[in-house]
């Protein structure tokens, strides 16, 4: 839960339409969330982001761009930096 107002989904076209077409610029193995949240809303790191859609939608597309099984490096090796890059800023995600 984010200390912020958010917006669902259902709420707002803009919101809605952000985080359709930046999940699909995920990985398939991504599709579905670890941890579910309750009644169908976005979890908090992407909730507090839903007051302005187009930055949603541009911040959570460049982790599907950095994912992508389109490049060089193999699934294991991305989630490792991803890894060390959450461990070097001291970030909980």
């Amino acid at each position: 839960m984010t200390w912020i107002k958010t917006i669902r989904m259902d709420e707002d076209d803009r919101v809605k339409s952000a985080m359709e077409a930046q999940r699909k610029l995920y990985p398939v193995e991504y599709a579905t969330p670890v941890h579910p949240v309750n009644d169908g809303e976005t979890s908090g790191i992407v909730a507090s982001h839903t007051l302005l859609p187009e930055v949603l939608f541009h911040a959570f597309s460049t982790f599907g761009a950095l994912m992508s099984p389109d490049l060089p490096l193999q699934r294991h090796q991305h989630e490792m930096i991803a890894t060390m890059v959450s461990v070097t800023n001291r970030c909980h995600y």
